[in-house]
């Protein structure tokens, strides 16, 4: 097993930092699973070239050794760079590729713009390439549901010899959000959002935010 960051994500803003609008551009944290014969990556959040280089410098591979993408969630920010592992398996969960899927069509159904129909059909086109995650990724990589800031979002659970690791998506967003106990806020549901939060705290000893580097658990851990 080995797990390792790709690439460290940022918001658009940091509202925990004092940044009210929009002063990067947002990319998810890039994760990366090795169990077995799968090389998993999650949230390519760069574009294709900049991920691919990352990929490179921090495991020594190619867009052609992944064998698995997994989506956390289907925000645009953790999906850029999804062109270029267009020979691997691509995976959401499956309450996420429903969801998402029924507001897309409901958005391309009630829309007269054909300028924005074409952009969603293409949106729905790319949902329609993932597949539905099984419960369990690969050995000891287990879907782990973070629903709130999207109605699916997902993590993976990785159990360690002598720890556990999280990929915690949006429903751990940043460091600053983990100490303060704060979730992000404008999602589907924050009141779920902040359950999810909770539950991640009392799985995990080690936590990969959506948008930040690993960091140990700091009610476990410390800090």
């Amino acid at each position: 097993m080995d797990i390792r960051i790709i690439s460290i994500g940022t918001l658009s803003h940091h509202p925990l930092w004092g940044e009210r609008g929009a002063v990067r551009t947002p990319h998810a944290t890039t994760t990366l699973i090795r169990s077995g014969d799968r090389t998993i990556l999650v949230d390519p959040g760069l574009p294709p070239q900049a991920v691919a280089a990352h990929l490179h410098e921090r495991a020594g591979l190619s867009p052609g050794d992944v064998t698995d993408v997994f989506l956390t969630n289907f925000r645009p920010a953790h999906r850029a760079g999804i062109g270029a592992f267009e020979h691997a398996r691509w995976w959401i969960s499956e309450a996420e590729r429903e969801s998402i899927g029924l507001q897309l069509v409901g958005r391309f159904d009630a829309e007269s713009d054909e300028q924005i129909r074409d952009l969603l059909q293409q949106e729905i086109a790319l949902l329609q390439r993932f597949k539905a995650a099984p419960d369990q990724l690969a050995e000891r990589v287990d879907l782990f549901p973070l629903p709130g800031y999207t109605p699916g979002t997902c993590g993976l659970l990785i159990p360690l010899a002598q720890s556990t690791v999280l990929i915690a998506s949006d429903a751990v967003p940043t460091v600053e959000h983990l100490l303060h106990g704060q979730v992000l806020q404008g999602g589907y549901d924050v009141e779920q959002a902040m359950e999810s939060f909770k539950e991640a705290l009392e799985i995990a000893d080690f936590i990969v935010p959506g948008h930040d580097n690993l960091v140990p658990n700091p009610t476990r851990a410390p800090f």
